[in-house]
């Protein structure tokens, strides 16, 4: 047996977002839509049943109207603090090739939320994968996306 912990194949976007956590939750999980695709992409739901074990299955549409389906297994959710699912299941606990697990913090800081967007994967091709794919400017511009939705409202 090897006690040795695996390596943690991690990209990860943080800011501070001028809004509580419950407003920063509140818009992450009920206007997803306007928010979840850089511009001039759109994202349309299919399914987010934010409980362990629910299916997150939702499109995101390339302005040449091509869709590309995500589709997944939430693992955790613990209200105003954390979100976290994985695509190596779909609905039933069905395997299909996994790629991450997304986790999503809410942390309170000052008087506004430390909104973090993680994505940890099995291996370092997968990682390089997300990256050559334009993780830290995609994850970077949404995070910028949520945080405008959200300080409006604040």
């Amino acid at each position: 047996m090897n006690d040795t912990p695996a390596p943690l194949y991690e990209l990860s976007v943080t800011r501070l977002i001028s809004a509580s956590p419950e407003t920063v939750w509140k818009v992450w999980t009920e206007r997803l839509e306007e928010w979840w695709a850089p511009k001039p992409w759109t994202t349309s739901i299919i399914e987010m049943d934010l409980r362990a074990g629910g299916r997150n299955c939702m499109d995101m549409i390339g302005p040449d109207g091509n869709a590309m389906r995500n589709e997944g297994v939430v693992l955790e959710v613990v209200t105003n603090r954390r979100i976290v699912f994985t695509d190596a299941f779909t609905a039933g606990w069905k395997p299909q090739a996994p790629f991450m697990v997304a986790i999503f913090t809410f942390e309170p800081e000052g008087d506004g939320t430390r909104y973090t967007a993680s994505a940890r994967h099995w291996n370092a091709e997968t990682l390089k994968q997300h990256e050559e794919m334009g993780f830290i400017n995609g994850w970077t511009v949404v995070a910028g996306q949520l945080a405008a939705i959200a300080e409006g409202q604040a």
